[in-house]
């Protein structure tokens, strides 16, 4: 099982996204929050900034949408030639035909779940999807700490993808860092959004191998 680890660039000098992104080149993806201040109270990026993003990245960007009308505005994304994008499911009626859609594009697509929704409800159409964004925070804000709680999602959803054998990669985000990144690989996650826990760090490719080196000895504890 390898690890992937994608720095959330909610937590980058907004300014400077050139230099903040070589700065994260050795990452495996690079995280984009995009926000629209209606479905999360926080307003980031648009879809015309994501696709110059996507010309100047050093490495594929994984687009995490917390929109609403993502059944209208997620294939924008997925066509400005992003190598994932997960919409959230309490966003749409109708995820198995969205994410269809955005496979057609030629985008990998991942569901993300927010704290309180009910991983049961989903476990059903797994297959449909490259990845489950398990929410560890309520999104809408980096630097928030890790709900306990969500946990047994990532674990729950970790059975179900192995009595499957589904290549579902099974992301976390919200309150990754140095401390418990280990703890959560040891439950099944395999691809850890940080934000403040990179960004914190002067010197960003050893930080994001040291959290790379920390989910690997996770993984060795993985039953």
């Amino acid at each position: 099982m390898s690890v992937r680890i994608n720095p959330s660039i909610l937590s980058a000098d907004f300014v400077n996204f050139q230099r903040e992104f070589d700065s994260i080149a050795s990452a495996d993806l690079i995280h984009v929050d995009v926000m629209d201040g209606h479905f999360v109270p926080n307003l980031t990026f648009g879809l015309p900034m994501v696709a110059r993003m996507q010309q100047i990245a050093p490495v594929p960007l994984d687009i995490h949408l917390m929109i609403e009308n993502v059944d209208r505005w997620a294939p924008d994304y997925a066509e400005t030639g992003a190598y994932s994008v997960t919409f959230h499911a309490e966003a749409t009626e109708q995820p198995v035909a969205l994410a269809r859609k955005l496979r057609a594009i030629g985008s990998r697509v991942g569901i993300a779940l927010k704290p309180g929704t009910d991983l049961d409800d989903y476990l059903e159409i797994l297959d449909e999807f490259d990845q489950l964004l398990v929410m560890t925070v309520e999104p809408g804000f980096g630097g928030q700490a890790l709900i306990e709680s969500t946990l047994s999602k990532v674990s729950r959803a970790k059975r179900r993808i192995d009595q499957e054998k589904l290549s579902v990669w099974l992301q976390v985000d919200g309150g990754i860092d140095e401390n418990n990144i280990e703890r959560v690989a040891s439950l099944g996650a395999d691809t850890f959004v940080a934000g403040s826990a990179v960004f914190k760090n002067p010197d960003r490719a050893s930080q994001i191998a040291a959290l790379r080196s920390a989910a690997e000895r996770g993984h060795s504890h993985f039953h």
